[in-house]
């Protein structure tokens, strides 16, 4: 499997199968939203049309970066949202990287959304349908984020069957500038678990595929054998 590590500025053409890291916190956050019961994820543009999603279909509820927000129910912290009920729900999210790399591949033939929670789903994924050339899209830090290049490293080395160990690359992560961030609580709407369960290796069982669905870039989780 030929694999390349690319910020979301040097896509400059539609690669054939994309993983999409972030794992602080947008991707982790995705795999508890779906781990709370919700049915599908829509990745929006921008705040605003997150709202105009949920004001047209008002079962919906709507995750942003920071603390919540008028027309925000959720916000982008794993620790925060692992004790929402989210059954049958469909959540929209907006947030300031993640959601940004989903949708500037949403031509893809195969976009995957990844972070270590669901890194050996993905990685099993990957090996199933014989991916010959992937491209991870390194969100976090306009592509230097090192927790995501971490990640994206570790499930490239477990889609190719090289019985990779996932301790050097949660390390690299641990002592990322995010994970910096988020101890210090430099961000809002942090919980003081977030780093904790975004460096859960293989919490959930699923991998995430994102695809176009009536124009909307919609995430689901993938059940891989």
């Amino acid at each position: 499997m030929e694999t390349r590590f690319v910020g979301i500025a040097e896509l400059a053409e539609v690669p054939s199968v994309a993983v999409v890291v972030d794992v602080m916190r947008a991707f982790t956050v995705a795999a508890w939203a779906f781990a709370r019961g919700a049915e599908k994820i829509v990745l929006a543009e921008s705040l605003d049309d997150a709202l105009a999603l949920t004001a047209r279909h008002p079962e919906w509820v709507a995750l942003k970066d920071g603390p919540p927000a008028p027309g925000f129910a959720l916000v982008n912290s794993p620790g925060l949202l692992r004790s929402a009920d989210l059954g049958g729900r469909t959540v929209v999210q907006k947030t300031t990287a993640g959601t940004v790399g989903a949708l500037a591949v949403k031509d893809a033939s195969l976009v995957l959304c990844a972070g270590f929670v669901v890194a050996e789903a993905t990685a099993r994924l990957l090996r199933a349908r014989g991916s010959g050339s992937v491209t991870f899209v390194v969100t976090g830090e306009d592509g230097r984020a090192d927790e995501d290049l971490a990640c994206a490293q570790y499930i490239a080395g477990r889609a190719t069957g090289a019985g990779t160990d996932a301790a050097g690359f949660l390390r690299r992560a641990a002592a990322s500038r995010a994970a910096t961030e988020l101890a210090e609580g430099v961000r809002l709407g942090v919980h003081p678990d977030d780093i904790a369960l975004c460096l859960e290796v293989d919490r959930f069982p699923f991998a995430m595929v994102a695809a176009l669905e009536d124009s909307l870039m919609v995430l689901r989780p993938y059940a891989t054998p």
